[in-house]
């Protein structure tokens, strides 16, 4: 039977946010790769591991070779399914089972951490990724929800929204490190966000 490429989410990262198979699956791993933060909380002595950096290359190599021997457990934070390296390993490795364990995404996690519902919102991304224009487009009572990154923040998102249409007074609010001990939302306007430092790889609601 061919060995296993099996991609597990573990949520926005706090340990409390992990589903119970998945940490159950990364437990029981031979062959573990995964962001740094998530090797230090959750591999344990005995497991081979390889930290996921911007190499993609050598990740490659590593779950390959891994591969020809055991099952490989891929960490990816938030939701496999929502923006993350699955796309890239279906093709990567066509031809191999692939296993996939869903994981809270950041975003459901920042929607929940300001006590709104997210039927109905436009997630989108602007992680090392910009949305198509009309993606953006104003609509009374649309709401969105964002992924960031440090070139394209809350602030630099709000300032990008209004100059489309979106009201200054458009109730919104920037999420990071969302599960953790350090975890800071900030609430306001899209005109209080813009002039929101930081935040760069975070999660910004925007209510409608």
């Amino acid at each position: 039977m061919a060995h296993r490429l099996i991609v597990a989410g573990i949520g926005p990262g706090g340990k409390d946010y992990i589903l119970p198979k998945a940490l159950r699956t990364i437990e029981e791993a031979r062959y573990l790769a995964g962001g740094r933060r998530a090797l230090a909380d959750f591999a344990s002595d005995g497991q081979e591991t390889c930290p996921i950096t911007g190499k993609l290359s050598l990740l490659a190599e590593w779950i390959g070779a891994s591969l020809e021997k055991d099952d490989v457990v891929v960490m990816v934070s938030g939701d496999p399914g929502f923006y993350s390296l699955l796309p890239w390993l279906k093709k990567r490795f066509e031809g191999t089972p692939v296993e996939v364990i869903p994981g809270i995404s950041s975003v459901q996690a920042a929607y929940c951490a300001v006590g709104e519902a997210w039927q109905g919102a436009d997630w989108l991304s602007f992680h090392g990724r910009v949305p198509p224009e009309e993606k953006l487009a104003y609509a009374p009572g649309r709401r969105l929800a964002f992924l960031t990154d440090h070139a394209h923040d809350p602030a630099y998102i709000a300032g990008a929204l209004m100059e489309r249409g979106w009201p200054e007074d458009t109730a919104a609010a920037a999420a990071e490190h969302i599960s953790y001990e350090n975890e800071h939302i900030v609430r306001g306007t899209l005109a209080e966000i813009a002039r929101l430092p930081g935040f760069g790889e975070s999660v910004l609601v925007v209510m409608g």
